[in-house]
């Protein structure tokens, strides 16, 4: 059972006025087993608390603490915080021109186990993981999301969870832009995940639409850099009811 616990956490980003504060003091806690949903509206930080977990140079730490089963995570290197069980699936995948999917794939695998799978077994594995979110083989022949379709970044990026099985993964609107064929199919994707034993999710949405797939155990409203309120899934659907205002004015 893994752990991920953020702690009052502060972080700014760079602006030509000078640094502008974003997270405002995140505090939370994701267990192993956990599936944990943030909601909020744009420009609530929602992002930012995402890409400073996972070590984006743009976001400076400036108070506060991450630590994944008590390691250090904001001590670590991007690369040390994925070997360490970190995942994070991008609300806008990069294109990586140059590099296959499979070569992309079997050289994070091996980063992250130290050792190269095996070639023969590895094909199979891959090959079986894109089927189940229907991708056909041959992407794995092209390069890094280049030329794919929202869906299709969005599968691969399942694709990815599947194969390098992380601890706890930090998946930031995953659903964006996903038609209701590929919302099931990468829904699936999390939840064949997250039914292994002490997985953790936290997942990152402005819609309930994709939490009517993944069950969330709890719901944050995230409002100005902080979490305004906590509650079971039934706050998604009050929040779906009535929007943010009662947050956002209550921030204001």
């Amino acid at each position: 059972m893994s752990t991920l616990e953020i702690k009052d956490l502060h972080a700014s980003v760079k602006t030509e006025d000078g640094p502008t504060e974003i997270l405002k003091g995140v505090t939370l806690t994701i267990d192993g087993g956990e599936t944990h949903a943030i909601m909020g509206p744009n420009g609530s930080g929602k992002s930012t608390l995402a890409y400073s977990i996972a070590g984006h140079p743009k976001y400076q730490i400036t108070s506060g603490s991450v630590t994944l089963d008590g390691a250090d995570v904001l001590a670590m290197s991007v690369d040390e915080r994925a070997r360490a069980g970190l995942f994070l699936a991008m609300q806008y995948p990069v294109e990586v021109p140059g590099v296959s999917v499979s070569n992309f794939l079997r050289t994070a695998k091996t980063a992250i186990d130290g050792e190269a799978p095996k070639l023969r077994t590895w094909v199979k594995d891959v090959n079986a993981t894109m089927s189940r979110v229907q991708m056909d083989p041959t992407f794995a022949q092209r390069n890094v999301n280049e030329g794919f379709s929202g869906g299709e970044k969005k599968r691969h990026e399942i694709v990815q969870l599947e194969l390098l099985n992380p601890k706890v993964a930090v998946l930031d609107e995953t659903d964006s832009g996903l038609d209701i064929d590929a919302l099931k199919i990468v829904s699936e994707g999390v939840n064949r995940f997250r039914a292994q034993e002490g997985k953790g999710v936290l997942l990152i949405t402005h819609y309930t639409r994709i939490l009517r797939y993944i069950q969330p155990d709890r719901v944050h409203v995230f409002v100005d850099g902080r979490i305004a309120e906590s509650g079971g899934a039934e706050l998604a659907d009050e929040l779906e009811a009535n929007g943010y205002e009662k947050y956002t004015g209550a921030a204001v």
